[in-house]
């Protein structure tokens, strides 16, 4: 009791003190006098009364900013110095309130979200803390260091990605452009100007940029994964791939290129994924891995590709993916692996045949009558190949229908073509009978 009364009577001694150095208008005395109340209610582990303390002291009439922050920072110091989770969650509230619309110290109440977030969602309450980091927008405060900010922003992507709220993760992960993880970390800093607003320096436990990207691009994975978007996926292991940490190590580097391969075999074709596909088989990296180059290499060949030989093949690589970078691929991969394979048939049988039965189409491709007419249609409405089918006769057609121009404009080209096969040949007879006279002569 003795002990509460002396508590409250240096409390109460403080308080003038801080009362006179405020309306003194005496910033470091004030600041002082705030952090030595704060100091004084730890020390006695008084945890209720520094709670009081706190919200009393930031509502005093005329508080001057920088008392007010240097409480702030005082208290969050002693967070992790409480003996129980609710006065934890407490004190931190308590913060929380006294800094909420206080710009000089958005900084901290974003530290308090994150550290508020972080205990909700150990306590299983994900939706909570999702919705408690969404209330602080950290790409507006200037002073905070960029790679604080950007960790927020994936703390704020993954918590929407664990609720699954889809459409909020990419809305986020937007507000992180992919170009800030190209900047050139040993280049020095620019000098900040006069009148710049000086940025903090970030917290020891925030990843550095390169870790940074890796868990960006993790995240993205995880996106285009429920988009089943295989070619986003495929770009976002490439970056992965390309951190200098990841390409000195074979036991990080190697899944990530197994994964680079399956889906870059998983994409649709198109002019993107076909560069992407020769960029991948001039790496010298992917002789380590040979069933995959050759693999890769069967798909940029125009040759028709079996597919059960073809799964038989991969089958176990396929299923090993499960214990490696990224997990299984999944049964609906194998679907879509199987689709590519017939694409790309239909794409060779384009390329050599101008006009063919579906019939024989159907025995090239190892499908019935009408998979082949079905996957067919389906690529033509994609806009992936030009055809017609003429159904009463069964024919396919690859050849679009020229217009007079494009018929004169081929004949000219053909014309153009012999004339010059023509004079080259009576270039190379005129050389051969001048060197034979030369040898008669002789």
């Amino acid at each position: 009791m003795e002990d509460n009364q002396s508590l409250e009577g240096k409390i109460e001694a403080l308080l003038n003190v801080e009362k006179q150095m405020r309306l003194a208008g005496d910033v470091v005395g004030t600041r002082k006098a705030v952090m030595d109340i704060v100091e004084l209610c730890f020390q006695a582990k008084a945890w209720k009364t520094l709670n009081d303390q706190i919200v009393l002291l930031s509502k005093r009439r005329g508080q001057l900013k920088q008392a007010v922050t240097a409480m702030v920072q005082k208290a969050m110091q002693y967070i992790d110095e409480t003996p129980d989770l609710d006065t934890r969650v407490e004190l931190i509230k308590t913060l929380n309130s006294v800094s909420a619309g206080k710009i000089y110290v958005e900084i901290e109440r974003a530290r308090l979200i994150r550290k508020l977030a972080k205990i909700k969602e150990e306590q299983g309450l994900i939706s909570e803390a999702a919705d408690l980091m969404q209330e602080v927008a950290v790409e507006t405060f200037g002073a905070m260091a960029k790679t604080e900010k950007i960790a927020f922003i994936l703390e704020q992507v993954r918590l929407c990605l664990d609720k699954q709220d889809y459409v909020r993760a990419q809305i986020l992960a937007r507000k992180i452009s992919p170009r800030v993880f190209d900047i050139d970390p040993s280049k020095g800093k620019k000098k900040p100007k006069e009148g710049d607003a000086v940025v903090e320096e970030a917290p020891a436990d925030i990843p550095s940029l390169l870790e940074l990207k890796r868990i960006y691009y993790e995240h993205m994975i995880r996106y285009y994964s429920h988009q089943n978007d295989y070619l986003e996926i495929c770009r976002s292991y490439k970056a992965i791939y390309d951190i200098p940490a990841v390409k000195e190590d074979p036991s990080q580097w190697i899944p990530v290129l197994r994964k680079i391969c399956w889906y870059l075999v998983l994409s649709p074709h198109d002019p993107m994924q076909s560069s992407l596909l020769n960029a991948t088989l001039e790496d010298k990296n992917l002789n380590e891995i040979p069933n995959f180059k050759l693999l890769l290499k069967q798909l940029v060949t125009m040759e028709v590709l079996q597919w059960t030989s073809l799964w038989e093949m991969y089958k176990i690589e396929f299923e090993n993916e499960n214990n490696l970078l990224g997990g299984a691929l999944g049964d609906k991969a194998a679907e879509d692996l199987k689709l590519r394979i017939i694409e790309h048939n239909i794409l060779v049988v384009s390329k050599y045949y101008s006009r063919i039965t579906l019939q024989r189409l159907a025995e090239l491709l190892c499908l019935s009558f009408e998979e082949a007419e079905k996957y067919l249609s389906e690529m033509v409405v994609s806009k992936s190949l030009i055809a017609k089918i003429d159904r009463p006769v069964r024919v396919v057609c690859f050849q679009t229908e020229k217009d007079s121009n494009d018929v004169l404009n081929s004949w000219a080209g053909n014309l153009e073509k012999l004339l010059d096969l023509v004079e080259k040949s009576c270039h190379q007879i005129h050389k051969e009978t001048m060197v034979h006279k030369v040898v008669l002569k002789a």
